[in-house]
C-alpha cells in the first residue's frame, strides 16, 4: 500500500511539476502549422472557389448549415470580399507565427480560429487530413508547445542570460499590445452578435484572454511566488492532458481505420489498394501507379501490411522497440501515399500526428544536427560577405595557414 501511494504521488508530482514531452509537442506544432501554411499557400490561386463568398458552396448555404450544427466560422460574419481576404491573410500569418513559435499562446488561438473558419466555411472540400488538422488545432491551444524550437524559447533564454549577467531586461511591449487588440476584437464580436452560432469557441477565447492577462499581471506584480507556481501547475496539467489526448486520438484513428478495413471484402482479398491507383483523381503519376499495381503479390502485401500495422500500433505504444518500428513503417506508408496517390497534405497531417510518439533522444539529435547545419551556414555566409574596408576574400585566404582553414570549415 505504501509503495502504491508513493508511486501515485510521484506520478502526480511529475504531471504537475513540468510540461512533459516538450520536443514532441514542438514537432507536432511545427508539423501541423507547416501543413496548414503550405496548404493555404498552394491553394492561394484557388481560394475563391474553395472558401470565397461566391464559391460553389455559396455563402448562404454555408450560413444555413452552420445555423443547424452551430459550427464556428468567422468567414460567415460577412459576405464581403475584403473580409474574406483579411481572414485568409490572418490564417496564413497565424500559421507562420505558430510554425516559428512567435507568441505561441496567441498564435495557437489564432491558428485554431483560422482553421475552423476556413474548414467550416466549406465542409465538403476536405479529406481525412483536414479532419485531423481540425482536431489538432483545438488541442494545440492547451499545450505549451513553444518550450523548445521556437522564437519564444530563444527570447526567454536570452532574457535569462541577461539576468544572469546582471543586465536589465527591457519590458515586453508586444505581448500587452496583442492582448489589448485581441480583447478589443473579442468585445466587438461579442456585442455585435457574431458568436451566435459558435457556442464553445467564444467561451474558450474569452477564457484564454482572461488567463493570459492574469498570467502577465502575476508575473509582473505578484510579490510572492505562490500565484505563479499555481498558474504553472494548472498550465502543466492542461498541457499534459492535451498531449495525452493527442496520443489517444492518433491511436483511435489507426485502431478504427484498421478494424474497419478488416471488415471490408476488398481488404480481405488483398485488392483494396489496386482500385484507388486507377482512379484519375488519385493518379498524379499514372506510370508509377501502373508499375505498382502490375504485381498482385505487391498489392496483397501492401493491403495486408497496412491493416496489420494500423491494428497493431495502438497495442505497441507500451513497447518502445516495437512502437518505433511500426512508427517508421507508418511514416513510410504515408510518404508513399503522398507521392503515389497525390495526397501530400493528408500525409503530412498524419505524419505530424505520428510525431508525438517519436523518442526524445531522436528528436534532440535531429535538433542538434539542424542547429549545427544552421551554424555552419551562418558562419559561411559571414565569411563570404566581407566587411567594408576589409581585403578581398582571396587576399584573406592567402594570409591564413592551411590548418586554420581546415579548422574553420570543420
Amino acid at each position: 500500500m505504501n509503495r502504491l501511494s508513493l508511486t501515485f504521488s510521484r506520478a502526480i508530482a511529475r504531471v504537475t511539476d513540468s510540461a512533459l514531452g516538450p520536443y514532441q509537442s514542438a514537432v507536432v506544432r511545427i508539423g501541423f502549422a507547416g501543413t496548414w501554411l503550405l496548404f493555404l499557400l498552394r491553394e492561394f490561386p484557388h481560394r475563391q472557389e474553395l472558401y470565397g463568398p461566391a464559391g460553389p458552396w455559396g455563402w448562404k448555404l454555408a450560413k444555413e448549415l452552420t445555423a443547424d450544427n452551430h459550427a464556428f466560422s468567422a468567414l460567415l460574419w460577412s459576405d464581403g470580399q475584403l473580409w474574406f481576404e483579411c481572414c485568409y491573410a490572418l490564417a496564413v500569418l497565424a500559421g507562420a507565427a505558430l510554425l516559428v513559435g512567435w507568441r505561441t499562446r496567441t498564435a495557437s488561438l489564432l491558428f485554431m480560429v483560422g482553421v475552423l473558419s476556413l474548414q467550416n466555411r466549406s465542409v465538403f472540400v476536405g479529406d481525412g487530413g483536414d479532419n485531423v488538422l481540425h482536431l489538432m488545432s483545438f488541442y494545440l491551444v492547451f499545450t505549451r508547445c513553444g518550450q523548445v524550437w521556437s522564437l519564444d524559447a530563444r527570447r526567454a533564454a536570452q532574457a535569462q542570460a541577461a539576468r544572469a549577467r546582471g543586465e536589465r531586461v527591457p519590458a515586453d511591449r508586444v505581448g500587452p499590445a496583442l492582448w489589448a487588440v485581441s480583447g478589443l476584437a473579442l468585445l466587438i464580436a461579442t456585442f455585435t452578435g457574431r458568436f451566435d452560432n459558435g457556442r464553445l469557441i467564444p467561451v474558450l477565447l474569452w477564457t484564454a484572454w482572461v488567463v493570459l492577462g492574469l498570467w502577465w499581471a502575476v508575473g509582473r506584480r505578484a510579490k510572492s511566488p505562490e500565484p505563479k507556481i499555481l498558474l504553472d501547475v494548472v498550465a502543466n496539467v492542461l498541457h499534459n492532458g492535451a498531449l495525452f489526448v493527442i496520443m489517444a486520438e492518433a491511436c483511435l484513428i489507426y485502431a478504427t481505420a484498421g478494424w474497419y478495413k478488416i471488415q471490408g471484402s476488398r481488404w480481405q482479398d488483398g485488392t483494396a489498394v489496386y482500385y484507388p491507383l486507377h482512379l484519375d483523381y488519385f493518379s498524379p503519376w499514372p506510370g508509377l501507379a501502373d508499375l505498382m499495381s502490375s504485381s498482385g503479390t505487391i498489392m496483397m502485401a501492401v493491403a495486408y501490411g497496412t491493416v496489420m500495422v494500423q491494428v497493431a500500433f495502438p497495442f505497441s505504444v507500451f513497447n518502445r522497440r516495437v512502437k518505433n518500428i511500426l512508427l517508421v513503417l507508418m511514416m513510410i506508408e504515408h510518404s508513399v501515399i503522398a507521392v503515389v496517390l497525390g495526397l501530400p497534405f493528408f500525409s503530412l497531417a498524419m505524419i505530424s500526428a505520428d510525431a508525438v510518439f517519436l523518442p526524445t533522444s531522436f528528436l534532440r539529435r535531429v535538433g542538434g544536427l539542424v542547429a549545427r547545419a544552421r551554424g555552419r551556414l551562418v558562419r559561411r555566409e559571414s565569411r563570404t560577405v566581407p566587411e567594408p574596408g576589409s581585403p578581398a576574400p582571396a587576399a584573406v585566404e592567402s594570409q591564413e595557414s592551411p590548418q586554420g582553414r581546415v579548422g574553420f570549415t570543420a
